[in-house]
């Protein structure tokens, strides 16, 4: 299993987090989904590597700015 943890800006809310939340557990091969708000910080848990690339993508397109921790 892979984890990966993901710095997210944007998130101002408990509503910014679940969107965030359920936009990364909507991506193939993302197994569970951790947001922590106030840190600022999504962590993916998969059976297999996820491509970084596409999920920093899939959140700039919901309007918030990633990049792996």
């Amino acid at each position: 299993m892979s984890t990966t943890v993901y710095k997210v800006t944007g998130m101002t809310c408990n509503s910014c987090a679940n969107k965030v939340k359920n936009l990364l557990s909507e991506l193939d091969g993302v197994d569970a989904v951790e947001v922590d708000l106030a840190a600022g910080r999504a962590t993916l848990r998969a059976g297999r590597d996820i491509d970084d690339a596409r999920v920093v993508e899939a959140l700039e397109e919901a309007g918030y700015e990633a990049a792996r921790a």
